[in-house]
């Protein structure tokens, strides 16, 4: 079996890679395992390497047909999380466009030139939705993006739809709710700070949160996000409706609620290095996200949230710290 991950160069197509090599072989449609022979990390930057004769890396243009022929022609299972992210798509208009719908269009038109009807993974986003929302998302409200990113993502789950439909591809879409907390450095989504006013203090930075404490956010870990994107390929396509899309399961903690619970586990001088300076464009954002989701369709497929903030930081802990908070002797 052989795997493509575009965006593999990002911290959650590294992640999802390093978990397939754990598992080393996967059973589709709850079939006999299948022994994982390559998976191919394709970024438009270079992906960091992973120790593994089983992975490859391609540093291309996501828009580049040629590659993408190429890449699709040897893949049997195909997880698409490349995307430029919702303040970068947001500042450059075309730049959005370019990658994450003709992006998308033209991995899905390779796919179909294959004939072999391959599967794919395809990570949606919250951001679909958007304007007078109800205070709970359910499975069925419709997508209402009000931000280019979400607009992108709503396309995408679309695009997917169509080509399933047609035969091209067995596409299903995941909407991820916002990732915390992730690994790396600061990117230039709306979401960075989620995970920057964790992951900086304990690194011993100080940060700035753009965000007043009681702004709420829907969230999941990188580790169940992983173990979605993994569950979604493995499902029998009989178990997806015919949108082709799951609203995932997460959890409602506000921003206050995750710096009570650094200090419970670093200390309050660890927490004492977020500063709060407010960012209009960056609250506009945040302010049209959904903040809470039933998702009831995706937990009897069997997908799960975290349970806690306290979880999801002792995870972070555990699978990118080694297991214990960095001394810092010297505080501040």
């Amino acid at each position: 079996m052989r795997v493509l991950i575009t965006g593999g160069a990002g911290f959650l197509g590294r992640k999802l890679a390093a978990a397939l090599l754990r598992e080393g072989a996967l059973a589709l449609d709850g079939g006999a395992p299948q022994p994982i022979e390559q998976i191919t990390l394709f970024d438009a930057v270079p992906a960091a390497d992973l120790p593994d004769d089983r992975v490859e890396t391609v540093t291309a243009d996501i828009t580049d047909r040629g590659v993408l022929d190429r890449l699709t022609a040897g893949a049997d299972l195909v997880w698409h999380l490349a995307a430029v992210v919702s303040a970068a798509a947001e500042a450059d208009f075309d730049l959005g466009y370019r990658v994450n719908v003709d992006g998308t269009r033209l991995l899905l038109e390779a796919m179909r030139a294959t004939g072999r009807r391959g599967r794919i993974v395809f990570a949606s986003s919250l951001a679909v939705y958007g304007g007078d929302m109800p205070a709970v998302i359910t499975d069925d409200f419709q997508a209402t993006p009000q931000t280019s990113y979400g607009t992108h993502k709503a396309i995408g789950e679309l695009l997917l739809a169509d080509h399933s439909r047609k035969g091209h591809v067995d596409g299903r879409s995941l909407r991820l709710p916002t990732i915390v907390v992730r690994s790396g450095t600061p990117n230039k989504a709306a979401s960075t700070f989620a995970s920057s006013i964790i992951r900086e203090p304990l690194a011993g930075r100080e940060t700035v949160c753009p965000v007043p404490p009681d702004t709420a956010v829907y969230i999941l870990s990188p580790r169940q996000v992983v173990a979605s994107l993994l569950r979604a390929m493995l499902l029998p396509e009989r178990s997806w409706p015919a949108s082709r899309t799951l609203l995932l399961p997460g959890i409602t903690v506000s921003v206050a609620d995750m710096v009570s619970a650094l200090a419970r586990a670093a200390g309050t001088d660890v927490a004492d290095r977020i500063r709060w300076q407010p960012e209009p464009d960056i609250q506009r954002i945040v302010d049209g996200w959904p903040v809470r989701a039933e998702a009831l369709r995706a937990r009897g497929l069997g997908f799960t949230d975290d349970g806690s903030f306290d979880d999801i930081l002792r995870a972070f802990i555990d699978d990118d710290l080694g297991g214990t908070i960095p001394s810092q002797p010297n505080g501040r």
